[in-house]
């Protein structure tokens, strides 16, 4: 269970870590003053949870690796988190699409994590869902006024929505970790959380009078691999910025 519990724990540090910093490439060039604000807040409550899962991978760990250590001084074979946080930006409405799908799947499953047989899994998912569920909220309205806003605003999120789609399957694909842990209770299976996050994106989508994808175009197996340390090449420029400084001078602090 210690392995399978650290690879989880790397997986939630990982996937928020990486996902803070492709958002905070967007602070200073947001539409507007307030949505510029809003996107870097979320941006930095997600790199708190990345400390609080990355803190305890380390103590679970047990080899002296903090969450600065795991953070900065692993390569992007040794990351574990999801395809679709490390894509790149692209336009706004990317920004959106892509988060929106996530917020809406990190909500329902740190809901089933605040009742982990883990004492600690439970206090990080219940810090974290307080934020979460302003993120989602956030992140759905966005959806439907972008959606439903101009014929160009409308064209550019359905592309936004089909170009993501592809990539949401991996959030629901259970492995030996996910198994191992749904078995002793730690977490639940992640196929499990599907129906709701289908049924809550099905109806955002619809107020905001986009068309939802085809559900089987969620499950190409080749929009996954990140879980295992099988990234785009897209992680590594992330990483390389992210990392730029402790690599250049190792074990700076001020």
């Amino acid at each position: 269970m210690k392995l399978s519990l650290f690879q989880y724990l790397l997986r939630m540090g990982d996937t928020t870590l990486v996902l803070s910093q492709r958002l905070s490439e967007c602070c200073g060039h947001g539409p507007a003053l307030e949505e510029d604000l809003a996107l870097t807040n979320v941006s930095l409550d997600l790199l708190g949870q990345a400390r609080l899962w990355l803190t305890l991978a380390g103590e679970v760990e047990g080899r002296g690796r903090d969450e600065d250590q795991l953070a900065y001084l692993r390569d992007a074979p040794d990351y574990r988190n999801y395809l679709l946080v490390e894509h790149p930006n692209g336009h706004y409405g990317d920004v959106i699409a892509r988060q929106f799908f996530f917020d809406a799947w990190h909500y329902f499953l740190l809901q089933a994590l605040c009742v982990s047989s883990d004492e600690r899994v439970a206090a990080i998912a219940e810090k974290s869902l307080k934020e979460v569920t302003y993120h989602v909220r956030r992140s759905s309205d966005l959806m439907v006024r972008l959606g439903d806003g101009t014929p160009e605003s409308h064209a550019r999120m359905q592309a936004s929505v089909q170009a993501f789609w592809p990539y949401v399957g991996e959030l629901f694909a259970d492995d030996e970790t996910t198994s191992d842990l749904a078995g002793r209770k730690v977490t639940i299976s992640h196929a499990a959380l599907w129906p709701d996050w289908l049924a809550h994106v099905r109806q955002i989508l619809a107020e905001a009078t986009l068309t939802p994808p085809d559900p089987d175009e969620a499950n190409h197996p080749a929009y996954r691999g990140g879980t295992v340390g099988r990234h785009t090449e897209a992680l590594g420029f992330v990483l390389a910025q992210m990392q730029h400084l402790q690599r250049t001078y190792p074990g700076a602090s001020w």
